[in-house]
């Protein structure tokens, strides 16, 4: 069992930065993928970020150049900063981590961009 802690989220203005981070615990050794998903209300969830336990990364196009995802693999910790944030970013944010063939998702954090 896979348990997932976020935090970091908050208000703040466009053009500003928030660093997300997320833990994760339980019995477990190295994690293979983790990442970062979003849903604003209405819409679908959508993959922000992913990073592989290598440091493979991947971005969807609208977070290219503004967002980074990075990875502390003794800490099973995941972050995501994010820079030049825009009220279209506005969502509740949650890491995934995939673990021996199982998917967890944790309770998610608010992040709200103000114009």
């Amino acid at each position: 069992q896979v348990h997932l802690v976020e935090s970091g989220g908050g208000l703040v203005q466009a053009g500003g930065s928030l660093r997300l981070s997320c833990t994760a615990s339980g019995n477990i050794f190295t994690i293979n993928a983790m990442g970062w998903y979003r849903q604003a209300p209405g819409k679908q969830r959508e993959s922000v970020a992913t990073i592989t336990s290598g440091g493979s990364t991947n971005y969807r196009d609208s977070v290219k150049g503004r967002f980074t995802i990075s990875r502390d693999n003794p800490k099973n910790t995941v972050y995501l900063q994010m820079n030049s944030l825009k009220p279209e970013d506005t969502a509740v944010y949650y890491c995934n981590a995939d673990y021996l063939g199982l998917g967890y998702v944790g309770q998610g954090t608010q992040v709200t961009v103000s114009s």
